[in-house]
């Protein structure tokens, strides 16, 4: 890809940032900080796909950082749309610490409105090669609302304390 192909999509992928701030729920912490609010943890997801491939959860690196999911064939980092860039950078660096090749699973939590994501790292994938693909809560076959696994999100009851 040339540079000015190479720009171009970048700013492409880079300008869509701000107008894609509904795409998430937000919440804030007691001392007021930001936060993306998700229904079920990482962990469930990586589960459900992890188990399909017959693969290794949490493998520990000799650096002792842990690849969500060691198959035979890929290092896979599971991370949720809002944290795309980050899952690039530790899949590139499970790769290299397996041999096995990078792989990035996106959690799309609202995947019409999420996709750009997707295609964000889809994009770069082919740039810099290594594989992409996304999961959404069907993975988890949910019923009423909860997964199946019971250290999940949503399984947990929620503390309703009052301040005063």
């Amino acid at each position: 890809m040339n540079m000015k192909k190479l720009v171009l999509l970048l700013t492409m992928l880079f300008t869509l940032s701000p107008s894609l701030a509904w795409a998430f729920d937000y919440g804030y912490t007691s001392n007021g900080y930001k936060y993306v609010k998700h229904k079920h943890y990482e962990s469930s997801y990586q589960r459900a796909w992890c188990s399909m491939h017959n693969g290794v959860e949490e493998y520990e690196n000799s650096d002792r950082t842990r690849v969500d999911c060691l198959t035979d064939t890929h290092a896979v980092e599971f991370d949720f749309a809002n944290k795309w860039a980050e899952s690039i950078g530790q899949a590139l660096h499970y790769q290299r610490m397996t041999g096995k090749r990078a792989k990035v699973v996106l959690i799309l939590e609202k995947p019409k409105k999420q996709m750009v994501y997707y295609w964000r790292v889809f994009e770069l994938g082919k740039l810099h090669d290594f594989d992409v693909e996304y999961v959404t809560s069907a993975i988890l076959q949910l019923k009423n609302g909860k997964c199946p696994y019971m250290d999940c999100k949503c399984n947990k009851k929620k503390n309703k304390t009052k301040r005063k």
